[in-house]
């Protein structure tokens, strides 16, 4: 079995796990291709004498069934597109329900080099190409086969020798559509990334609209968008042109066969062989092929889409999840952490971190400083396991971290990264987020009046269940920073790392956190990353990182005294 075929059946497998649904669906079908035979063979007794001859049994019997054969039709028709909508609908459904569990499972290192927008991108439009290759072709298929073969086994229980010389052209139609299916397929697969690349742009220019507005960039937006667009287009006009040439070329086929027949069947030795309503029920027949050779036609470009979109799918939902070969669970952490020789490299080149050895007793404040690039962030995102470690071990409260669960792990620690992230919803959910859903109003209160946030919730119009907007685009910058700060703070984890986590306050709301926080890390493990020297001035301990590498490390006084790396650092900001 080939690739392709491969991936059909797979994303024909999605359909059939819902095999009531496409059951009904297929008996539908199978009435409605019954149908269209059973219209040609009631043009035999029209012809042949009986209704000619104004015979009255069968001027009453005839209509009647032809008004019956159109009204099963119908109804058939309207459970097959009914069922099958709703078969694609289900699989539509499933598809993103998997991507959505997939990219919430992926590992950090997988969205460091992806494109947001092709992401986008795979759950909307592939999504609705695959549903479509794995529905609505197979109506077309079932129906327009069944169909064919009803038209055909007719047309062969009525003259032999004119069949086979209709199905004389099948070899030219395989060649045909050989060639169109590749074309199909290649055309779809570039279309696909092509709309990755028009999400990507435009959810570029939405988010920076106010950067782009201060610094003129409308018009450099707009032509991204516009190459962007133009290539999509171009793209699409490629497959449309294939897709409408296929079906004139094969219908012109049919059409010269059907020529052929005719002059064959003018001839007066054939009159002896066929009569004038064996013949019209043949031509009907032959009429009535031309709309599903011409469907099945054009339903390999749906087809070829599909299978496009679905490798493209697929190649996400095969991807390996997040490692998580730890089985041990940690509850109640003291806080100990332990560096051992830790080596870290995004890529062939230089190592972000190299050789680090480093010991943060439980309930100490642990400040990391250097120069943008030395690493800082990259150490603390080793320690709940959002990369995984290359080299030398991490200890918390002297267990291997790879030893333990991730779940159990990520439970211990609380984090406030240097991107606010909020999410479009009420002040309550995105402080009680995750896990801390279900955690007394109270509480909530508590950590918001901790980060200094209670203040300006309750002069929102609805408090705590006010709507945030997108990304918490309706608060203040010092706003969204000191929300973010509650839910690290309502946590209540043994271990905090706090990346750039008053970057966004004024200096007033700054000192009040400041203060908050010292009763608050009694006890606590933190890993603070600042630039702001000013903010670690009390913590138990200063590591001083450079390229890489645990160049000084003290309190802040016993670096100042060094005038090492910190000191010349310090000098820099209150020269």
């Amino acid at each position: 079995m080939s690739a392709t075929q491969g991936i059909y059946r797979r994303l024909a497998g999605y359909s059939f796990r819902h095999w009531q649904w496409l059951a009904v669906a297929v008996a539908g079908m199978v009435v409605t291709a019954v149908s269209e035979p059973s219209f040609a063979a009631l043009m035999k007794p029209l012809l042949d004498g009986s209704f000619v001859a104004r015979d009255p049994q069968a001027i009453r019997w005839v209509p009647a069934l032809l008004i019956l054969i159109f009204f099963l039709a119908s109804i058939a028709s309207f459970i097959t597109n009914y069922f099958m909508a709703r078969v694609g609908r289900a699989v539509i459904k499933q598809i993103r329900d998997e991507l959505c569990a997939k990219y919430l499972r992926l590992p950090t290192s997988y969205y460091d080099g992806t494109n947001s927008g092709q992401l986008i991108s795979k759950m909307t439009f592939d999504v609705e190409q695959v549903a479509e290759a794995a529905t609505t072709a197979i109506t077309v298929l079932v129906r327009d086969t069944l169909t064919i073969i009803g038209l055909l086994g007719w047309m062969f229980y009525l003259s032999w020798q004119l069949t086979s010389s209709f199905i004389l052209v099948a070899p030219l139609v395989a060649v045909i559509a050989g060639w169109v299916t590749k074309r199909f397929r290649r055309i779809s697969q570039r279309i696909q990334a092509s709309m990755g690349d028009v999400t990507h742009v435009a959810q570029e220019l939405i988010e920076g609209e106010r950067v782009i507005k201060v610094f003129g960039g409308q018009q450099y937006e707009q032509s991204r968008f516009s190459d962007a667009n133009e290539h999509n287009r171009r793209l699409n006009l490629k497959l449309a042109a294939t897709r409408a040439g296929a079906a004139p070329v094969l219908q012109f086929l049919v059409a010269v066969v059907l020529a052929g027949i005719i002059l064959f069947a003018t001839q007066q030795r054939f009159h002896e062989q066929i009569s004038v309503g064996a013949f019209m029920s043949f031509m009907t027949a032959m009429m009535l092929l031309l709309q599903p050779v011409r469907r099945l036609a054009n339903i390999n470009a749906t087809i070829q889409r599909g299978i496009a979109a679905g490798e493209s799918l697929f190649e996400i939902l095969d991807m390996s999840e997040e490692e998580d070969p730890g089985t041990l669970s940690l509850t109640g952490a003291r806080g100990e952490i332990e560096y051992q020789h830790v080596a870290f490299r995004y890529g062939p080149d230089k190592p972000v971190l190299d050789d680090i050895t480093l010991n943060i007793p439980a309930g100490q404040t642990c400040a990391l400083v250097g120069r943008s690039g030395s690493g800082k962030t990259t150490l603390v995102n080793l320690l709940p396991r959002l990369y995984p470690l290359q080299a030398g071990q991490i200890l918390l409260d002297g267990v291997d971290i790879n030893r333990l669960s991730l779940a159990s792990l990520r439970d211990q620690i609380a984090y406030v990264g240097q991107q606010v992230t909020l999410f479009n919803d009420t002040v309550r959910n995105n402080v009680a987020y995750g896990r801390l859903r279900d955690t007394p109003e109270a509480r909530v209160i508590e950590a918001l009046q901790m980060a200094n946030a209670l203040e300006f919730v309750e002069s929102l119009p609805q408090g705590l269940d006010t709507q945030i907007g997108e990304k918490g685009l309706l608060l203040s910058g010092g706003q969204r920073q000191r929300l973010s700060i509650a839910r690290a703070l309502l946590k209540n984890a043994p271990v905090l790392i706090f990346d750039e986590a008053t970057a966004s306050l004024d200096n007033e709301s700054e000192k009040k956190i400041q203060a908050a926080m010292e009763t608050l890390l009694a006890g606590r493990t933190t890993l603070v990353i600042a630039h702001r020297l000013s903010t670690i001035k009390n913590a138990d301990m200063i590591v001083v990182l450079e390229q890489g590498k645990v160049v000084e490390q003290g309190t802040h006084e016993t670096l100042l005294a060094h005038q090492g790396v910190y000191a010349h650092l310090y000098a820099l900001q209150f020269a």
